[in-house]
């Protein structure tokens, strides 16, 4: 498995500080997503991690909404910075 493609987009000093806020969750679960979403490229039938990929993406989603409500600049930012796509809009 290969860890460069997981490399930090916030830097360093945020981190230490800030681990419940939105952003950092959020760039937290999209890790995750990324990790698990290699794994089972590999392992098709690994239903387990298929229902955590699932649960952990609702998650995402559900605080991107939120975070779109409350500040619409910082998640446009962070929309952008990991390289995520837009919800469609119902």
């Amino acid at each position: 498995m290969k860890k460069s493609s997981f490399i930090s987009v916030i830097p360093q000093e945020e981190k230490g500080k800030n681990r419940g806020s939105v952003e950092f969750q959020v760039f937290n679960f999209t890790n995750k997503i990324r990790r698990l979403t290699s794994h089972l490229e590999l392992h098709r039938k690994d239903y387990l991690s298929q229902r955590g990929l699932r649960k952990i993406l609702g998650k995402r989603q559900r605080l991107l909404a939120y975070l779109s409500k409350k500040n619409r600049v910082r998640y446009k930012e962070l929309i952008g910075q990991l390289n995520i796509r837009e919800p469609k809009s119902r």
